[in-house]
């Protein structure tokens, strides 16, 4: 028998996963509480789960593979932040279960492949760390979490020519892009925040050319990431048409994606495969490499790879943090 109230248990869903939402401005009201027009892009497809019984799906463009930028990370295989990451996203479908008997499902829409080639990742890290992300969801047992890549909706093309493919079929213009750019305040922020990623690794992989000269190059490159991100967004969204989207960037309060936090992180924009893990016993947060070295904390090692930092206090040590980059 269907559920006869599927608003409230959909207004019930949103607001617990709205705890963890990532926002590009909290200062507002609905940064404290989610209103009506929050919750309003999602519920349609929330309760077309329900009315069927069926578990919620997700659906979250993520876990491409690690930054090249030895200064970021510890490795280009996957580590802790990965492992917890996942563990949160199974966490949230099986609180969702509380709230309503069958649950809820995530599919990671790997998009590691889509633009590998403007990152400086090869295609041969791409697919190692997606077979190490293949193997934490089998050891945490995860059984709320699929995955899906490009290699799965099209098949007997090289990688190039996948990206070509989807560019050609999904993608917008550079130019109009451009234009979102300088109109669109979101637009704006994505490409800003892109365009950071983006010089903070070229910088560390090319020392031997001048800021400008990156800040340049990597305009250009941004917009192209977005293109490609863009165009990804479309195929899935085409490949799974009822699912609720996800995303790791912060989104604004309305939007029709939800912006997602799965770990602390110092700023608004970090993620695992853009940082390392700190950990005090109690609980993790995401920063660079480089910062948690210049801290002096301490690296622990799993399975003869490293896997994160071990600090007293992590309360503590982002005083230390803080102190030293107002030095």
């Amino acid at each position: 028998m269907a559920h006869t109230n599927t608003q409230a248990i959909g207004e019930q869903i949103l607001q617990h996963i709205f705890h963890h939402r990532r926002l590009i401005s909290h200062t507002e009201p609905c940064g404290q509480k989610p209103c009506p027009l929050c919750l309003a892009p999602h519920m349609q497809k929330i309760q077309y789960f329900i009315e069927r019984e069926k578990p919620i799906h997700f659906i979250l463009p993520a876990f491409p593979a690690k930054s090249p930028n030895q200064k970021k990370v510890l490795s280009s295989l996957p580590d802790m932040g990965e492992r917890v990451a996942l563990q949160f996203l199974q966490s949230l479908c099986v609180q969702i279960r509380d709230i309503y008997a069958p649950g809820a499902e995530i599919t990671i829409c790997s998009d590691g492949r889509v633009f590998s080639d403007l990152v400086c990742v090869s295609d041969e890290n791409v697919t190692t760390y997606g077979r190490e992300i293949r193997n934490i969801i089998n050891e945490i047992n995860a059984d709320a979490i699929a995955l899906f890549n490009l290699e799965d909706v099209l098949m007997n093309l090289n990688f190039d020519q996948m990206r070509e493919k989807i560019v050609l079929e999904y993608g917008e213009s550079l130019e109009n892009l451009r234009l979102l750019v300088k109109t669109d305040l979101n637009y704006r922020n994505l490409f800003n925040g892109i365009h950071r990623f983006l010089c903070e690794d070229y910088q560390a992989l090319q020392p031997f050319k001048t800021r400008n000269q990156i800040k340049t190059e990597c305009k250009e490159l941004a917009y192209s990431v977005i293109q490609r991100s863009n165009a990804w967004s479309s195929l899935v969204a085409k490949q799974f048409p009822q699912a609720l989207r996800f995303s790791i960037h912060p989104q604004p309060f309305h939007s029709e994606k939800i912006g997602i936090h799965m770990i602390k992180t110092l700023d608004q924009w970090g993620t695992p495969w853009h940082n390392a893990v700190v950990h005090d016993g109690n609980q993790f947060l995401l920063l660079k490499r480089s910062q948690a070295e210049k801290a002096d904390a301490s690296l622990i090692w799993h399975k003869d790879r490293p896997s994160h930092f071990q600090v007293a206090d992590i309360s503590q040590f982002i005083t230390t943090i803080s102190t030293q980059e107002a030095a």
